[in-house]
């Protein structure tokens, strides 16, 4: 009881208990070692890699679903009133998938269905390549982060065990516990990365396939213009 009561009454048993507990991120990360440092910095470098391609890729996919919503009855109206310059240019002049792939559906007006509609897919393909640039390097660095992560946790498994039977069985049981907790901060890390990489790559493609979505609504309702009577 009177050991307790000291413990209490020392601010210096205090304040080293408290050192002791408290670990701050900065101090796992670094008492890993050269290793450790490492592999966190590859997974620092690939979430910034994806936090830039998200955002990116976002803001693009964010343009490119913009449309005035009386576009195809502007498009309708130069079309069956002959006016195919006018329609030309009206898609000129608006900048979106939609807009593209209709210009090269107007550019093909006196030509069989079957080519404007083949035109139209074609166009339709590039524009969809575009809005994916790089998104599938959102998948690849949602895939490779936890890898990489628990690759450094068996690298400092290894060290630990390899300074355990180095030791002859005398390690301290202090330092192998720091050294493999410190480790696993790397899977903590890589994890973290992987998330963020695979949600991110989600919500863009959910967000591309809406766009597609709308060109073929668009393509679709384009070629049924042609399709009704003069």
């Amino acid at each position: 009881m009177m050991l307790f009561q000291d413990m209490a009454q020392d601010p210096a048993i205090g304040d080293a208990v408290s050192e002791e507990k408290t670990l701050s991120v900065i101090d796992l990360i670094f008492n890993g070692g050269t290793g450790s440092v490492l592999i966190i910095t590859v997974l620092f470098v690939l979430l910034f890699v994806a936090l830039y391609i998200y955002f990116e890729r976002l803001f693009a996919i964010k343009a490119a679903s913009k449309i005035d919503k009386n576009f195809m009855n502007q498009i309708r109206d130069h079309v069956t009133n002959g006016k195919l310059d006018a329609a030309k240019l009206l898609c000129a002049q608006t900048d979106s998938p939609v807009a593209r792939l209709t210009e090269k559906g107007v550019s093909r007006i006196g030509k069989p269905l079957d080519d404007i509609n083949t035109a139209i897919e074609n166009a339709g393909t590039l524009e969809v390549y575009k809005l994916e640039k790089n998104v599938s390097i959102l998948a690849t660095v949602a895939g490779a982060a936890p890898m990489i992560g628990f690759l450094g946790t068996v690298i400092g498994m290894i060290l630990a065990f390899h300074e355990m039977a180095t030791s002859g069985g005398q390690a301290e049981m202090g330092s192998l516990a720091s050294g493999i907790y410190t480790a696993m901060t790397t899977t903590v890390a890589g994890l973290i990365v992987g998330i963020i990489a695979y949600i991110g790559y989600n919500h863009l493609v959910n967000r591309t396939d809406k766009v597609v979505h709308k060109m073929e609504a668009n393509a679709v309702e384009f070629l049924d213009l042609l399709n009704e009577p003069l």
